[in-house]
């Protein structure tokens, strides 16, 4: 998977790095299909939401783009459109997640003028789970797709991260790893990143360009919603929610400084993030590295510890990376 610029990673980089593990790129954005292309690469390429307009398959047949089918008027404009060259597709049945796929109803139907068709090179089967991470799991899903797609020998592809790493039998054909490629869990809550021995792929870092003293009832930014109880040291730190930086993280969401683990202070600003400084060394002051996620080794800091505490998850954080962000590739 790497839509969404890659997760926010950046799109070609993580394509070259996975280029000689990976059989196939899946995203959603065309644009993203045709830098890969321009790039290079020959990879099929998955479009995990297929065409929007019909008057994109002329494209989708100049770049040999495999379109994922969730509803017959896709079904209808491809088989209607006449290409040049036989497109794979992949059919998507919904089994649960209720967001987009082929009902009981509309199944049969839509795999019938696919496989009659002389446009589909092939056809694949797919859905998605919508508790892969939770107790739940994914039997009840699972045990539906095998009612929708019954004794059909086609082949198919159902694991997302979490479903790859709790469900062998979910594996199928074609398995689409996301966040588990850019070292996150799937299942923070179930299991670390740690546990899972995934690795960050994006580190985000900055500096301390201020620090303060503060005395008991001083407060810390915008709407005072920190208030020092006694004396303490404050590092002013260059990032903030127009870097990407969730806004909404509180008060003790985790952060390192100089690779000591400390905590945020009062709210985010756009260009400013506060940090408690008072139990590091009396030597650290500006100009040192601050980890807002990411690092290695003893410096690692998760990102899913600070989605946690700011209540999301790695996805969004990775995701709202800003344009400004200085990026450094390290190979």
């Amino acid at each position: 998977m790497v839509k969404a610029d890659a997760y926010g990673h950046g799109l070609l980089p993580a394509v070259r790095a996975l280029t000689e593990v990976t059989d196939g790129f899946a995203l959603v954005e065309l644009e993203g299909a045709m830098a890969l292309r321009d790039a290079g690469m020959a990879h099929p390429i998955l479009m995990l939401e297929g065409f929007y307009q019909a008057d994109e398959l002329p494209l989708y047949a100049e770049l040999e783009l495999t379109p994922v089918l969730h509803t017959m008027w896709q079904v209808d404009a491809l088989v209607d459109a006449h290409l040049p060259l036989r497109l794979p597709v992949y059919l998507k049945l919904n089994t649960g997640m209720n967001r987009l796929g082929f009902n009981e109803d509309e199944f049969a139907a839509a795999l019938g003028r696919l496989v009659a068709a002389d446009c589909v090179a092939s056809v694949t089967l797919m859905t998605h789970f919508a508790d892969a991470d939770e107790a739940r799991g994914i039997q009840h899903q699972l045990d539906r797709f095998r009612v929708l797609a019954g004794s059909r020998e086609l082949p198919v592809s159902l694991a997302n991260s979490a479903a790859l790493l709790r469900f062998p039998e979910a594996v199928g054909d074609w398995v689409r790893p996301g966040i588990m490629l850019y070292g996150s869990s799937p299942f923070p809550d179930m299991q670390s990143a740690t546990a899972l021995d995934l690795r960050p792929v994006m580190t985000l870092e900055s500096e301390l360009i201020a620090v303060r003293k503060l005395a008991a009832g001083d407060a810390v930014g915008y709407g005072s919603s920190f208030v020092a109880e006694g004396a303490m040291r404050v590092g002013v730190v260059a990032c903030g929610y127009g870097d990407g930086y969730p806004r909404h993280a509180p008060t003790g969401t985790p952060v390192q400084v100089s690779g000591r683990r400390t905590r945020t202070l009062g709210r985010v600003s756009m260009d400013k993030i506060c940090v408690d400084l008072s139990e590091l060394p009396s030597t650290v002051g500006v100009g040192d590295t601050v980890t807002l996620w990411g690092g290695a080794g003893d410096m690692y800091l998760s990102a899913d510890d600070v989605a946690a505490a700011a209540g999301t998850v790695a996805y969004e954080l990775f995701c709202a990376l800003a344009p400004r962000v200085s990026i450094i590739e390290v190979n």
